[in-house]
């Protein structure tokens, strides 16, 4: 049985993320937080451009690869602290990819447009940079605008709606606009986009 590179990543990929010390309980079962998430995107991706090229399926994939190793709390609890954490963690996930793509098989210039996507480099500018930041948005807004609205007060999520709104191209919003959202969510989300 020949195992191809991407079968190589991506098994390599979900076994980084399999140890996840973090667990998220969905439909009654215990998983890995980042496995999780890395299931989620990826099929999402799928779903939304089947065509998407290998490139973008593995950055999709390894989006959020071992993101518990850099915790949020060492950085400074602002704005500035969030985002150096954030570039912190592009680098870092972007690295830790690099590594496992080369052990696969592939060569450079895939593994650096890899990086480039994971790193999100050229949003709005670059076609794959966008469909990667759709299929972010889109997962958020599925799977994780729950727990947000749990925790912050309404001005609050509606700037947090009205700002991955703006990340996401047309297609993009057209696939939003169809996620299956509890009645008080899709208020939230029409509120803040004056729908």
């Amino acid at each position: 049985m020949t195992t191809t590179p991407f079968q190589k990543a991506s098994q390599w990929i979900d076994a980084e993320n399999a140890q996840d010390p973090n667990i998220e309980i969905h439909e009654s079962i215990s998983h890995p937080k980042e496995l999780l998430y890395s299931n989620r995107m990826f099929d999402r991706l799928m779903d939304f451009c089947p065509s998407a090229s290998e490139e973008v399926q593995i950055a999709a994939k390894a989006q959020h690869i071992c993101r518990w190793k850099i915790a949020r709390e060492s950085y400074p609890m602002d704005r500035v602290g969030y985002l150096r954490w954030r570039e912190e963690l592009k680098k870092f996930h972007a690295k830790l990819t690099a590594e496992i793509l080369e052990k696969a098989g592939y060569d450079q210039s895939f593994i650096d447009r890899v990086c480039f996507l994971i790193e999100k480099k050229l949003l709005k500018k670059d076609a794959e940079t966008q469909l990667l930041e759709d299929v972010i948005c889109l997962v958020f807004l599925e799977y994780y605008l729950e727990p947000f609205v749990e925790k912050h007060d309404k001005e609050k999520l509606k700037n947090i709606i009205l700002k991955t709104w703006n990340k996401m191209s047309e297609k993009g919003h057209q696939a939003a606009l169809k996620i299956n959202y509890s009645p008080a969510n899709l208020d939230l989300i029409k509120e803040a986009l004056g729908l």
